[in-house]
């Protein structure tokens, strides 16, 4: 017999996924911020979390719980937004699930199951972080984070991370590869599959890390190519966005959403963290690399592009955003996705016109405060000698 308390608990989840999100009076010019979230953890069906039998739950409890969703890779199929996410349960084991949305801001829902990917590697313990990639080959492809322990550390929270690999036609049937190697790092976590062909081979953006947490003598995101995409090798990573002292990137920077092809450059949106005395601390940043080699870097506006904001900065890991999934629509509008705090998932909408003059005419970072002050007061003399002619025309 099916439990009364179900079709109450369901009504709260049909609600969230009915509600309107709205614009907020955020403004900067860039993009438009939203009023609510477009997953959490309440999103998740009913059925994933309880037995539904009355006679083997009589109290209904909770038996498999969700403590966050987040970090979504995206994609748009057939006029329909996907975003596929990263659901850590109770059990702090995270696997992935898709919700779809017919306009990219509301109306999310996830479909009945979660994504259940080919089982072929035994040691893996964790999986998460997935990028959606449309590949101009066909497939759909999926990189993600697979973690394993690490057997060689004494440690018990030694971890080793690897880029998995799988693609799909349908987001629903997965083909699990081989994990990506790369010869220079012994670790790897945030890695983009590019959607384009680079001189006739795969290129994938990395994030070579000596161990799990640190850096090491890793520089920042890296660029690479492989021939095989079934046995993906990486034998040189050329450094293209690197961490940089007393900068947003100083503790470590990874790639973020699949980079959209623009009018003018590739838009990379990354995230870069620094430390505090609160820990650490991750923002997004953007660049622009060139249409016809990717590898180089032609716009790098200074400073943050979005951080977090009033209840983002509170969850699971305070403090932190991070995306790995964006759209861009036919008629240029783009929206990109972003998780606060390791526990939910929200969303801004901007344009490519938007995206490319914000990285094509925000001044670079000098690096010095002294400089710091004369680029911006050569910006403050400039206005104010605008504002006086206007009011002089007046």
């Amino acid at each position: 017999m099916l439990h009364e308390q179900y079709y109450v608990e369901k009504a709260k989840v049909d609600a969230l996924v009915a509600r309107k999100n709205k614009k907020t009076g955020f403004y900067n010019g860039i993009y438009d911020r939203y009023e609510y979230p477009v997953l959490t953890r309440e999103f998740a069906p009913v059925h994933w979390r309880y037995d539904l039998n009355k006679e083997t739950n009589p109290y209904f409890m909770e038996r498999l719980g969700i403590n966050a969703v987040m970090n979504s890779g995206a994609i748009m199929m057939d006029g329909k937004y996907y975003l596929i996410a990263r659901v850590e349960g109770n059990d702090r084991k995270s696997f992935f699930a898709v919700a779809e949305s017919e306009n990219g801001v509301d109306g999310f829902h996830f479909w009945d199951y979660p994504v259940v990917l080919p089982d072929t590697c035994p040691e893996e313990t964790n999986v998460y972080d997935m990028r959606l990639t449309k590949h101009e080959d066909g497939w759909i492809y999926g990189v993600f984070c697979s973690e394993s322990k690490d057997t060689q550390d004494a440690d018990l929270s030694a971890a080793v991370a690897a880029a998995g690999i799988v693609r799909t036609k349908d987001l629903k049937n997965w083909e699990r590869l081989d994990n990506l190697k790369t010869l220079r790092s012994p670790q790897q976590r945030n890695v983009v599959l590019h959607p384009e062909f680079v001189d006739g081979k795969y290129a994938f953006y990395t994030r070579p890390m000596d161990g799990f947490i640190e850096t090491g003598s890793g520089e920042g995101i890296g660029f690479g190519l492989c021939d095989d995409i079934h046995h993906a090798v990486i034998a040189e990573e050329k450094i293209i966005s690197e961490r940089i002292y007393h900068t947003l990137t100083e503790s470590k920077n990874g790639a973020g959403a699949v980079p959209i092809r623009g009018k003018k450059c590739w838009i990379h949106i990354a995230h870069g963290v620094r430390n505090t005395a609160a820990g650490l601390r991750y923002v997004l940043y953007a660049f622009g690399t060139d249409l016809q080699d990717p590898s180089k870097v032609i716009a790098k506006p200074s400073g943050v592009f979005l951080v977090p904001l009033g209840a983002e900065r509170v969850g699971d890991v305070s403090n932190v955003v991070f995306t790995n999934g964006a759209v861009a629509a036919e008629n240029g509008d783009v929206y990109i996705y972003y998780a606060s705090c390791d526990t939910r998932m929200h969303v801004v909408s901007t344009t490519i016109d938007k995206l490319e003059d914000y990285l094509f005419h925000t001044p670079e970072d000098p690096h010095r405060s002294a400089d710091c002050v004369k680029q911006r007061c050569e910006l403050i003399a400039k206005n104010l000698e605008l504002m006086q002619k206007s009011k002089a025309e007046v």
